[in-house]
């Protein structure tokens, strides 16, 4: 078969406000910078988003230096034969760093790819289902708030909430909200809020309260303090921030680091990496769940085809496209029905560039 040719690319840096601000312990987040790749065959054009976020609050990557690696690492796979994404992709993993950088380009090496070879992305790397169980994440300043916006996700159909905790949070507030509301899923995301000594031991209080899972109570680095509340905790830990490579999965599953992986594709460069931790995870009967990273549509298709193998039996952050911007920046847009969330018709991620928003927010343009 002619597998055809990689014949140019189109890098456009965006700037969209958020609809609302979202808050945690780390940063305010009020508007959105990203990188939106197109990677043309001369039948096709398969597409990826850089997660990177615009200063290194999150990683040490941003926007303006994942732009820089792909100026410098995109022409080198340009006039190439279009192969598997994993052979593409085989010299620029080997490289240290920049791996959100990396994934933006392997998301869209495996958009094209799929596209090439008439399958969706679900059914190219064996996924088992067409719907997803929807999950929304929740950041609160007072009870009045949360209660609130819980209650407008449980009218939206979402069935897994995750919610935004520090040392300083209402434990006897979550206890009752989480027993009143005992048909949902709670999830609890610190963001290594608990770093501090002085926080370390009031993780502890959070154990009572019913939560399916904690998430990343330390910092990435400070994962022996996460081994110990793992087996000092009956509610399970899950490793977010600390997950960034499969080496990371390895140290995870050796030293006893937490029970559960956070799976983030950008950050552990696409979902060639991915696909590979989950079948170490599989082997070792590791738990693993997709996190979200404040992201368009682009990067949310390709969470929910992943999410589609049946490895995945937690909830990930899955929200329609509306929750954070007015219009996304696909077509068709992402919808939560019933609580689930259906995949589109159509080869690759089933979803196009919605160009009227495209060229609203483009600040920036590079083309191959």
């Amino acid at each position: 078969m002619n597998e055809g040719l990689i014949t140019g690319a189109r890098i456009r840096k965006i700037r969209v406000p958020l609809k609302q601000p979202f808050q945690t312990h780390l940063q305010l987040v009020t508007t959105r910078e990203t990188i939106i790749l197109e990677l043309f065959s001369t039948t096709e054009t398969g597409l990826g988003e850089c997660v990177a976020f615009s200063t290194p609050w999150y990683t040490e990557e941003t926007v303006e230096s994942a732009w820089e690696y792909l100026v410098n690492h995109l022409p080198t796979i340009l006039a190439k034969p279009l192969l598997h994404p994993s052979e593409i992709m085989n010299e620029l993993l080997k490289e240290k760093g920049n791996a959100m950088a990396k994934a933006t380009i392997d998301h869209a090496l495996w958009d094209l790819y799929a596209k090439k070879q008439r399958l969706s992305l679900s059914e190219l790397i064996g996924g088992a289902t067409s719907s997803i169980p929807a999950g929304t994440v929740v950041t609160w300043q007072n009870e009045q708030e949360l209660q609130t916006k819980i209650d407008d996700a449980m009218n939206r159909g979402y069935k897994r909430i995750k919610v935004k905790i520090t040392p300083q949070t209402n434990v006897a507030l979550l206890q009752k909200i989480v027993k009143d509301n005992e048909h949902l899923s709670f999830f609890a995301d610190a963001n290594g809020a608990f770093s501090n000594e002085e926080s370390h031991s009031s993780l502890l209080d959070f154990d009572s309260i019913g939560f399916t899972l904690i998430e990343q109570p330390f910092f990435k680095g400070e994962e022996e303090k996460s081994a110990e509340a793992t087996r000092r905790m009956n509610t399970p830990i899950a490793l977010d921030e600390s997950i960034d490579s499969f080496e990371a999965v390895e140290k995870m599953i050796q030293h006893g680091w937490g029970n559960i992986v956070v799976l983030k594709q950008g950050r552990v460069g696409g979902l060639t990496t991915s696909l590979e931790i989950v079948k170490r995870c599989r082997a070792c009967n590791i738990p693993v769940w997709i996190g979200g990273m404040i992201e368009f549509g682009i990067s949310k298709s390709f969470n929910l085809a992943l999410n589609t193998l049946a490895d995945f039996q937690l909830t990930g952050d899955f929200t329609d496209s509306t929750h954070y911007w007015e219009r996304d920046i696909i077509n068709p847009p992402i919808s939560v029905r019933d609580g689930r969330i259906s995949l589109p018709d159509g080869f690759g991620i089933g979803r196009d560039l919605n160009e009227d928003v495209m060229k609203k927010y483009t600040v920036k343009t590079h083309v191959w």
